[in-house]
């Protein structure tokens, strides 16, 4: 009887033993599946390059994007957006113009639709910035000879306004080029924070 138990006990640890294998390999599976799906369809992470974004993005800031969030909405004003540039590369811009709008900037201040819109997220670089204006006068129709932003796409700015080829050199940004719209920014660690 004891040697029936301890068979019965040994073919348990053994059984018991390769379920855990089973399992964790398992577990591994779907997580690395998981990760693949979310990396692929939701997430994706950037390393930025230049200076065009300063002081909101840094050169060499990692960031993360919503790739989905423009699946099933539109970009909002003041969203931080990367796209694609040409086919090689990847831009890193702010949505200042949205379809339909009119956008013009005189004496350093945004005007959408004849009316005054604040940029506050520049307000500390535009104040320590002394040789003149921080973002040149224009017109929409004097830079894209378009007088308001055309159905389905956007007009980019970078905040570095005297240092970015954005809208004002590239014209529009078609939203099927949005890549995502940016989420986070991860490192370096002391400049973790969260990108509204």
């Amino acid at each position: 009887m004891i040697e029936v138990a301890r068979q019965v006990t040994t073919k348990l640890k053994k059984h018991s033993w390769r379920r855990r294998i089973w399992l964790s390999v398992k577990a591994l599976t779907i997580l690395l599946l998981f990760v693949f799906v979310v990396r692929g369809f939701v997430f994706t992470n950037y390393i930025v390059y230049g200076k065009s974004m300063m002081p909101t993005i840094h050169d060499g800031d990692r960031i993360i994007v919503n790739k989905i969030g423009y699946e099933i909405g539109q970009p909002n004003r003041f969203d931080l957006i990367i796209f694609h540039a040409t086919e090689e590369t990847d831009y890193i811009k702010r949505v200042i113009g949205l379809p339909g709008d009119e956008i013009e900037y005189i004496n350093d201040q945004l005007y959408v639709n004849g009316e005054t819109v604040p940029e506050s997220f520049l307000d500390h670089y535009r104040d320590n910035y002394d040789k003149g204006l921080f973002t040149d006068d224009f017109t929409l129709d004097l830079v894209t000879d378009s007088t308001m932003v055309p159905e389905g796409h956007v007009f980019v700015l970078g905040d570095n306004r005297r240092n970015s080829v954005d809208s004002r050199h590239i014209g529009f940004v078609n939203i099927n080029e949005i890549v995502g719209k940016v989420n986070l920014s991860y490192w370096p660690i002391q400049n973790v924070r969260i990108i509204n």
